[in-house]
């Protein structure tokens, strides 16, 4: 796994590339490669979040978990997966309540490059993972790494808006400083959560927006064409 990140990311995390938790971390993804075992996403789409949003590019901060586990559908941007690929049950969700909050049509494709073209850090809390395993690549050093991103997003920037979808994305966020950055939290849009009322209608779409530009920034447009 070599590490193919935007430069202006680089800066910021050339030290952590040199740590022995990322060495080891490099080290068994590589194993695992040798030994026939597919990795999802594609090595030059791992860290494809901040090679599309780059750092000085953030605004907003989406926080998942883990890439999905099926052939062809992760593309290192959390929740997003390749145009033509089925739109996993999330996703769909995700769209019903952009539908709901700025009566944005539900795209016919799940791939949203474009949030992250405009400043929309799309952030998965583990980097990769086994085909057909969820989650295990939890617990190798992904975890470490992008706690770093959130700690350097939360010390050099204000005014960020940080969706936090879940238990797990909301644990990962307590390194953030609500006295600096907008936090948005909500239950998680996968069905469990969404069909007991924890997720629909929470109107974080429009809640950014109205932040943003109440700070003098363009809001997001969130439509996905």
């Amino acid at each position: 796994m070599s590490v193919q990140i935007h430069q202006s990311w680089a800066e910021k995390l050339h030290g952590e590339f040199e740590k022995d938790y990322f060495q080891k971390l490099k080290e068994t993804i590589k194993k695992e490669i040798q030994a026939g075992k597919p990795i999802y996403p594609e090595g030059k789409k791992i860290f494809a979040a901040f090679n599309d949003t780059p750092f000085d590019a953030v605004r907003v901060v989406i926080i998942g978990q883990d890439p999905y586990h099926g052939a062809g559908q992760a593309n290192g941007l959390c929740f997003s997966v390749n145009a033509g690929v089925s739109i996993p049950p999330s996703l769909v969700n995700i769209f019903k309540e952009l539908q709901s909050d700025l009566n944005l049509a539900a795209p016919g494709h799940g791939d949203l490059k474009k949030w992250a073209k405009q400043g929309v850090l799309m952030l998965n809390a583990v980097l990769t993972v086994r085909k057909n395993e969820a989650a295990s690549h939890q617990g190798i050093g992904w975890e470490i790494f992008t706690n770093k991103v959130i700690e350097i997003l939360d010390a050099e920037k204000e005014n960020l808006v940080f969706l936090l979808w879940g238990n797990y994305a909301q644990a990962k966020g307590k390194i953030i400083s609500a006295a600096k950055h907008y936090i948005l939290k909500s239950g998680h849009p996968s069905p469990l959560s969404a069909n007991k009322g924890k997720w629909f209608g929470n109107k974080h779409f429009s809640k950014c927006n109205t932040f943003l530009e109440s700070n003098g920034y363009e809001p997001i447009d969130w439509l996905i064409n």
